[in-house]
């Protein structure tokens, strides 16, 4: 029965970020979408950036799905909501005695995500001590936990998010040079919605079927008055504005 339940929900879990539901009508959209599928038949990192609201976690796990790794887990780690205190516990694995409070051995997020793939989400927010440890993991595939000796290793993927300008930032000495290059191999920039009006109408459609079934109400469509406010609408918070809109 657990066999079935977990094959079902990852059946559930494909289709929800399957290309399908990744819904666009404007031209750059459809170049967005030919680097995705070329991304996900590659294991090269990939660096995603765009504002926020832009759907860049919808982006990686649609790549994951499409994958070779779609079996084994998906697993985001969204940095700026960690304690920095926390965060190389939290990516690497802590053994019991660490820091304050470690009780026991924590298995960190590369260890989890072994044979998957690991979103590092707002990668622009990792301190600068952990970008050097981060970078001999993308070189050697090597880490170890916090407070052991022992070096492991993880067959991970690593898709990185942000929603700041790294190149800046590395000209600024805010990020490691080496460790940009390293995650910009295949680079997805996603457009603000301001800027792909075209989408906007499809978008409306998607999200009104979705939550008419949710919220359990017939739903048609909207007035020409509606749709006419909406797609003249900035959305400062992109396609997530637009979603809580709707």
């Amino acid at each position: 029965r657990l066999q079935t339940e977990v094959r079902s929900l990852r059946e559930t879990l494909a289709d929800k970020f399957s290309a399908r539901n990744f819904v666009f009508a404007s031209p750059p959209m459809e170049a967005v979408s030919r680097l995705m599928a070329k991304a996900s038949q590659s294991d090269a990192n990939v660096l995603i950036t765009g504002e926020t609201g832009t759907g860049k976690d919808l982006v990686a796990r649609s790549i994951h799905f499409a994958s070779r790794r779609a079996k084994a887990p998906f697993l985001a780690v969204n940095i700026p909501s960690l304690p920095e205190s926390l965060i190389e516990s939290e990516l690497f694995g802590a053994e019991k005695g660490a820091y304050t409070g470690a009780g026991e051995r924590k298995i960190g997020k590369f260890e989890a995500a072994g044979g998957g793939t690991l979103l590092l989400d707002e990668i622009g927010d990792l301190p600068v001590h952990l970008q050097v440890k981060l970078l001999r993991f993308l070189q050697d595939r090597e880490f170890s936990r916090l407070g052991a000796s022992a070096v492991l290793r993880s067959d991970v993927r690593v898709l990185a998010a942000t929603n700041r300008d790294l190149e800046r930032a590395v000209a600024e000495g805010a990020f490691r040079a080496d460790l940009f290059y390293r995650l910009d191999v295949i680079r997805i920039a996603l457009p603000p919605l301001r800027e792909r009006k075209e989408d906007i109408p499809p978008l409306i459609d998607h999200f009104l079927r979705k939550y008419a079934v949710r919220e359990k109400k017939e739903i048609r469509g909207l007035s020409a008055e509606a749709l006419e406010l909406l797609v003249g609408h900035a959305y400062p918070g992109n396609v997530r504005e637009l979603e809580n809109a709707v």
